[in-house]
């Protein structure tokens, strides 16, 4: 999606956000480092500023299948998405250089779960599924990833509430796969199988943005830079012809939602709800965002869930809220 920020281990997902590490005390009740104390106006301006982010992230969506369902092509809308951050950013992206002097391997894997062939991808799979089936399966699939890679290779252990949060992950993916391959003739389930990959490639980035050793807005910055050169190619001039088919107004809500929203303020956004909330309760509200941007999509695109969309919206979304660990007695990163 615009790669939503992605919290240490759960959150979905922005692209963008740099996971929290607390340092806990068991002798002392202060927050961990970097996390806001607790106050109730804290928590006013951490959930609002989560909620920010969630709206975006919803909105982002729509745009996308419109746009890409449409007659742009995800090219274009990636050049849109990545040219904006890039420029916003500059001065972010500049004190590293235009190229990672180290921690190359680290950056790639970002690059690839977050840049020009991540939305490359979810572009092309928004063009066989409705906007309802891409939360589930892309911000809601993700986590589970991550899950799975941290199990098996890292051995985390994780509690029961979490387990039960990703099983009905699992469930609500499964819903939505197996109403693919049983209507496999409108092609639903090339689309699936796209937005699952992506969740794989985003699952990577959140695994990877730890050992870049560069910031939110300069990992940002950079692979909106990297990832705009290599679509300009292609994307301005479609840009270009947009425009000159009388779709201005279309390109400036996509710089508008793709680029400076989704791109640079719901980044600052949820950054700052991490730091207001803690990583796992701002996590939490990811589980949101595929009931939004389902809700968005009937007015605004005509697109109505079917039962196997709303139980996978369903199960995804308590299931993130249950896997994040924001329900854990005592638990804030």
């Amino acid at each position: 999606m615009s790669t939503p920020p992605a919290d240490a281990a759960i959150a979905a997902p922005a692209p963008s956000q740099p996971p929290s590490s607390p340092a806990i005390r068991a002798e002392t009740p202060a927050p961990p480092a970097g996390l806001a104390t607790p106050t109730p106006r804290n928590r006013l301006i951490g959930a609002a500023c989560a909620l920010l982010a969630i709206g975006i992230w919803g909105g982002w969506i729509v745009s996308t299948r419109h746009a890409v369902a449409g007659h742009m092509s995800p090219a274009t809308v990636g050049f849109l998405r990545f040219v904006v951050p890039a420029l916003v950013l500059a001065p972010a992206w500049w004190r590293v250089g235009i190229w990672p002097r180290r921690a190359l391997i680290p950056y790639l894997l970002c690059f690839m779960g977050s840049g020009a062939l991540f939305f490359l991808l979810v572009g092309n799979a928004m063009r066989f599924v409705p906007a309802a089936d891409v939360g589930p399966l892309l911000p809601g699939t993700m986590p589970l990833v991550v899950a799975l890679i941290s199990v098996v290779v890292y051995r985390e252990r994780l509690g029961r509430w979490r387990w039960l949060g990703f099983a009905l992950i699992a469930l609500g993916g499964l819903a939505l796969g197996g109403r693919g391959l049983l209507a496999h003739a409108d092609g639903a389930w090339r689309g699936h199988i796209l937005l699952v990959t992506c969740a794989v490639l985003w699952a990577g980035y959140t695994l990877a943005f730890r050992r870049t050793g560069m910031s939110a807005t300069e990992l940002t910055g950079l692979i909106g830079l990297w990832s705009a050169v290599l679509l300009a190619p292609v994307g301005l001039p479609g840009a270009i012809a947009a425009v000159e088919a009388g779709h201005g107004l279309e390109i400036a809500q996509l710089v508008l939602v793709q680029g400076l929203g989704s791109g640079v303020i719901a980044l600052i956004a949820f950054g700052t709800a991490i730091a207001r909330l803690g990583s796992s309760r701002a996590a939490a509200f990811t589980g949101l965002v595929p009931a939004l941007a389902a809700t968005l999509a009937v007015p605004l695109l005509g697109e109505h869930p079917d039962a196997a969309a709303m139980f996978g919206i369903a199960a995804t979304g308590c299931g993130v809220v249950l896997a994040s660990g924001a329900l854990q007695r005592g638990r804030t990163g």
